[in-house]
């Protein structure tokens, strides 16, 4: 494409309905919403429904909110799906550093403000990294805790695939050759998917070529990093995941290398109660790769 784009958040649904035959309508109520924090910052969101929220979706690293669309046309009801800070629609940090850490404090603020009696906080990738977080810091906002394809077992070789495609190029002098490198590393979603995500991560500049909408000035990766021998540190995450007061489901991708074996055994025997769901098929991505199954699994789960 070298024309110019115009571009709605808004009127793709119908491609999201069509692709995975949802039975819902292709103009749903939905809206932007934001939260003030603290520091004069904004934090954007998509809200669904009409009620008051129930669940609240967040994004991995280099991801936005609309990760989640198919995920949400599919449950239906009322729900929030985050766009981190420096991601999407919210607003960059000035230290361009997203740290779990640094992101549950804002997260905290948005849930506290559009959605304090969410029954399910689900979190994919980094976004499932900040949900850990938000559970120790703020456990009374954590009643139902979801991490897609993440535990704090993660390092940067076993997320070296998602890592290579996150830290390649910022721009691109067309939306086909963006495309065509976002196919190379998402071999799991199909080509309209992957458009429709593009059309919501990327922007068009002036000159008719494209660039990354989130921030990439600070470090792009969030892992943990392997040390010379290749045994990085233990995540003081995982004490979280011993001391979790709520219900814990882990959504795994069946061709993901983010999450490994050792990974999964060292959650069950930190949090023997927790839930371990496999999903064939997807990758990294699940919400992405499978978001019907997702969709499922979040409304038994919850």
């Amino acid at each position: 494409m070298s024309e110019r784009v115009q571009y709605d958040e808004f009127s793709m649904f119908g491609e999201n309905i069509s692709e995975y035959a949802i039975d819902a309508s292709p103009t749903p109520v939905v809206k932007r919403v934001e939260a003030q924090l603290s520091d004069g910052r904004t934090m954007s969101a998509l809200q669904w429904g009409a009620g008051e929220p129930t669940m609240v979706l967040v994004h991995g690293s280099a991801q936005n909110a609309h990760t989640w669309d198919t995920v949400a046309l599919s449950l239906g009801g009322s729900l929030i799906a985050v766009d981190l800070p420096g991601h999407g629609h919210s607003g960059w940090r000035d230290d361009a550093t997203y740290p779990p850490a640094i992101l549950a404090a804002d997260l905290a603020q948005l849930v506290q403000q559009l959605a304090p009696n969410a029954r399910a906080i689900v979190g994919m990738s980094l976004g499932g990294l900040t949900c850990l977080t938000l559970a120790s810091t703020h456990p009374q906002l954590v009643r139902h805790l979801v991490l897609v394809d993440i535990t704090p077992g993660v390092t940067s070789k076993k997320a070296k695939a998602v890592l290579d495609f996150i830290n390649g190029p910022q721009s691109f002098p067309s939306f086909d050759e963006l495309l065509a490198r976002t196919k190379e590393h998402n071999p799991t979603r199909s080509e309209s998917s992957l458009r429709r995500g593009i059309l919501h991560n990327a922007r068009q500049l002036d000159d008719l070529s494209w660039a990354w909408r989130y921030d990439r000035r600070g470090q792009s990766s969030n892992e943990q990093s392997d040390t010379p021998h290749g045994n990085p540190p233990a995540s003081p995450l995982w004490e979280v995941v011993s001391s979790l007061h709520c219900p814990l489901l882990m959504v795994r991708g069946g061709t993901s290398p983010v999450v490994d074996d050792e990974d999964i055994e060292e959650l069950k025997k930190r949090n023997p109660a927790a839930e371990v769901v496999v999903v064939e098929g997807a990758g990294h991505s699940v919400q992405g790769d499978r978001p019907i199954e997702m969709a499922g699994l979040l409304r038994r789960f919850v």
